[in-house]
């Protein structure tokens, strides 16, 4: 798993660095990659489109609440990606009150392509070689 952040890149390493973290953090900053995935939301960039629906549906179904604010507007979101050899697969993407799921990694497995790859699943062999269900991924 990997986490993307719109600030410029030092920014995000010198708070890592402060925080002590590990993980793989990369910056969109200046590219389209919010954009594509509809968390950052900028009519003068692209049409809005938030939690799958353009702005003229969010107006009809009463839910213009999620775009009304001054642009900009940042929101929340996930995105997961399958990568087979050089081809990389948008699989899923949750947005708005869909996000507060992000408490621990079995979490991001389940929405996955692979999910846990867990001996109880199928199909079987859907991997060259599945981890066992250990949540830290050490083995």
């Amino acid at each position: 798993m990997v986490y993307v952040s719109r600030a410029p890149l030092a920014k995000l390493e010198e708070y890592k660095a402060r925080k002590g973290w590990m993980f793989p953090w990369y910056s969109s900053y200046g590219s389209d990659f919010n954009y594509d995935f509809h968390v950052t939301l900028d009519e003068s960039v692209v049409p809005i489109e938030y939690n799958y629906r353009t702005k003229a549906e969010h107006e009809q179904a009463g839910t213009a609440y999620y775009i009304g604010s001054d642009q900009p507007i940042e929101g929340p979101g996930m995105s997961c990606f399958l990568r087979d050899g050089d081809s990389v697969f948008h699989t899923y993407s949750m947005y708005a009150r869909g996000a507060e799921t992000l408490g621990g990694s079995y979490y991001f497995l389940d929405l996955t392509a692979l999910g846990r790859q867990e001996d109880w699943e199928e199909p079987k062999g859907r991997a060259v070689s599945a981890r066992g269900a250990i949540p830290d991924f050490s083995a």
